[in-house]
């Protein structure tokens, strides 16, 4: 059973979303503050954390800092009732791993904590499998039926992304900021030269493919199985 620490100075917003968490199968932890959950993940074992933006003495993004600072792979859901894309940024910058904006759907809320744990998982493992494919994080290769096919590391950063969720939408921003930086001058055309390559190079796998979604992003989709 998944651990959850949810961090909420509203009292009927933490008891909603603690009891929302249970429902589905996970063991929760609360705390009203920022202070009293490094408390809790001083002496817990914790898979997962749930933070408020705004609350007292200290805010979202320091509890973020500080707890990517102590535990690196903790999955982070940043919850806020700020919307401004400037806020979802300054969320990221700080270490979360996700973002929702208030007021926070419990269905969405969940499927993105599942996301989240899935990620964590194939990200300790550092090997990805969809049917016959597997995706060797360090040796930065796939392999599938006895073929191997060896990628340049942000090829197979983007497709190691994709793949960890598929049918989930990446906007181009999001796939240039997670995998050449937010302080790379990466454009649109060197993410799209990269897709192009890698849909090249797995054109005939019937395993997945690298839809666009017009307007938006990317996303891989499985093809069969």
């Amino acid at each position: 059973m998944f651990k959850i620490l949810v961090v909420e100075d509203d009292t009927n917003t933490r008891k909603l979303m603690c009891a929302v968490l249970k429902q589905h199968g996970f063991e929760v932890l609360q705390a009203e503050d920022g202070e009293v959950a490094l408390e809790v993940m001083d002496r817990e074992h914790i898979d997962l954390v749930v933070l408020d933006l705004m609350m007292p003495k200290m805010d979202g993004y320091e509890l973020t800092r500080h707890l990517r600072a102590a535990w690196e792979s903790l999955p982070i859901l940043m919850v806020t009732a700020k919307q401004e894309p400037g806020d979802k940024r300054q969320g990221f910058l700080a270490g979360t791993d996700d973002y929702m904006t208030k007021p926070v759907d419990e269905e969405e809320m969940v499927l993105r904590i599942k996301a989240l744990l899935r990620r964590a998982q194939i990200a300790h493992d550092r090997r990805l499998t969809m049917g016959d494919v597997v995706l060797d994080y360090d040796a930065f290769a796939v392999f599938r039926e006895g073929e191997r096919v060896d990628l340049p590391q942000k090829e197979f950063q983007l497709l190691f992304k994709l793949l960890s969720n598929p049918g989930t939408i990446y906007t181009r921003l999001q796939l240039m900021d997670e995998i050449w930086g937010l302080d790379s001058v990466t454009d649109d055309h060197t993410l799209n030269v990269h897709i192009n390559r890698l849909r090249d190079r797995f054109r005939e796998w019937p395993e997945f493919e690298i839809v666009t979604v017009r307007g938006l992003g990317y996303k891989a989709v499985k093809s069969c199985g």
